[in-house]
């Protein structure tokens, strides 16, 4: 008897799928989501971010990650040599966090 009614209320093969199939669809599209809102701008950010680094000169005026303008003097590999005025000091290239432009002292956009 109680096989019966477990059959009774099972569902058919083909319908079972596609509730499953159906389950996954909002995780998938969460996922999706999460990429074109979230990953992909971080990693164009990244690339930009890489872009300016790798195109730092002499001369250049730099805002360091610590909050420090001023304008790089020396580039030897990763370390540059930024003159703020009074002082100069060594930072790595890794800790600029944008090229500013003199003429409005405003971070210069890509």
């Amino acid at each position: 008897m109680f096989a019966s009614v477990a059959h009774a209320m099972g569902t058919s093969g083909a319908a079972a799928e596609g509730g499953a199939l159906m389950q996954f669809v909002p995780l998938i599209a969460m996922l999706a989501i999460f990429y074109f809102l979230l990953i992909r701008p971080q990693q164009k950010r990244a690339r930009q971010h890489k872009s300016m680094l790798e195109s730092l000169k002499k001369g250049d005026q730099v805002l360091t990650s610590g909050g420090l303008m001023g304008r790089i003097t020396d580039i030897d590999g990763d370390v540059l040599t930024v003159d703020l005025g009074s002082t100069s000091v060594n930072i790595g290239r890794a800790y600029v966090v944008s090229v500013i432009d003199p003429r409005t002292k405003t971070a210069k956009e890509d």
